[in-house]
């Protein structure tokens, strides 16, 4: 799963686009540009969006390239 279809899942699982946006506290663009992959997700939000998602979505999922500790995978 590429973090662009990670984030899209995310939006899907808390209900849209929007609601993700609302629920992190970002503009609606910010995620669709996310979901489109012309924006990386950055670490901290990537957490958030693991906790939104009750772990449903994975932060390293949505920043693979973060060193996350073993214990994030």
């Amino acid at each position: 799963m590429t973090p662009a279809q990670a984030v899209r899942e995310a939006a899907r699982i808390v209900g849209s686009q929007i609601d993700l946006a609302k629920s992190l506290g970002v503009s609606a663009p910010t995620v669709s540009q996310w979901c489109s992959g012309d924006r990386p997700i950055p670490p901290a939000r990537a957490l958030q969006i693991q906790t939104l998602t009750k772990g449903e979505v994975k932060c390293t999922e949505l920043c693979p390239a973060f060193p996350w500790p073993e214990m994030a995978a």
